[in-house]
């Protein structure tokens, strides 16, 4: 498992809200349900994204656009059109003064517009689930970020599939939302106006990469420094240096907070008892493994799960 496909892991789409909008100018879309992560693409026409704190940004058609929440953000065919419908927690859509809109402008399968045949046709996919293992990716991206056209081919296979309603359909869209995710975050972090997080960029070292992809896809192993420099064909030395230098900080203390992130994601799960979560992260006892999350995280982890 590489880095990023491990930080995808929480966020992974499992009965996403997939939504085809088809609107006609003017419109305007306020959005409040203060999802984590939400993906929007342009498929025809373009409009305006209206961030909560930021300027404007054109979306033309095939542009795609990622927003952490919870702030609002507002999407229109013009920054100066007045708001005409907004989308509350739990997929309730009304008007401004709060009259629903959900029946009312009900268009089919996964479709939903004032226009059947408008000239604006955009598709969003949300993640509702903020897991630890997201928050940490969460973290390292800005309120938003846009990614143009030609870098995304997977829009229209996208908006191909969104109608459709057909056996096993909806795995399909969560994997489809999970892979234009995936290639919106990849031509974001090689942009230069990304701010790349260290592990990113570290991947595409040699040594540093592979110790990465190895803590990353074994992490109950019982890893040491010296296990793991040997296994990517280094001194002890070296590796610990070369990581730290790349990752900001040292090879253990990664791990440790990689472990802890995957147990608290894990222990979100009411069945998973704390001697199997320990297991799976690499910690030999239920002890163990509680008393190093209270040490790092300030709580305990039958206290986590009850905030969770």
């Amino acid at each position: 498992m590489d880095v990023l496909a491990g930080l995808l892991d929480g966020p992974r789409a499992r009965g996403a809200f997939l939504m085809r909008t088809v609107l006609d100018p003017p419109w305007s879309l306020r959005i409040e349900d203060r999802a984590p992560l939400t993906v929007v693409a342009m498929v025809r026409g373009d409009g305006w994204l209206l961030p909560h704190d930021g300027d404007p940004v054109r979306l033309g058609a095939g542009d795609v656009a990622v927003l952490r929440g919870p702030d609002p953000y507002a999407l229109a065919d013009d920054p100066g059109t007045p708001v005409q419908a907004v989308v509350h927690p739990g997929e309730i859509t009304t008007t401004p003064d709060g009259a629903a809109l959900c029946e009312q402008w009900g268009l089919g399968v996964r479709t939903w517009g004032a226009d059947p045949d408008g000239s604006v046709v955009m598709l969003s996919g949300t993640y509702q689930v903020d897991g630890e293992v997201s928050r940490r990716l969460l973290s390292v991206l800005p309120p938003f970020l846009v990614v143009p056209r030609a870098e995304l081919p997977l829009v229209p296979l996208l908006a191909d599939e969104i109608t459709r309603d057909e056996p096993g359909q909806e795995a399909v869209l969560d994997r489809l939302l999970d892979l234009l995710l995936i290639s919106v975050l990849r031509s974001w972090f090689c942009r230069p106006e990304a701010e790349t997080p260290t592990w990113y960029s570290a991947h595409a070292d040699p040594v540093v990469g592979r110790a990465l992809r190895l803590l990353h896809g074994d992490p109950a192993r019982p890893w040491t420094v010296g296990a793991l420099a040997e296994a990517v064909g280094v001194s002890r030395a070296a590796l610990a240096r070369r990581f730290t230098e790349l990752v900001g900080e040292p090879p253990m203390a990664y791990l440790t907070d990689w472990r802890l992130t995957l147990a608290a994601d894990l222990l979100r799960e009411p069945s998973a008892t704390l001697a199997a979560v320990a297991r799976q992260v690499g910690y030999s006892t239920a002890f163990a493994l509680s008393t190093a999350f209270k040490r790092e995280r300030g709580v305990s982890p039958s206290e986590h799960r009850a905030g969770a």
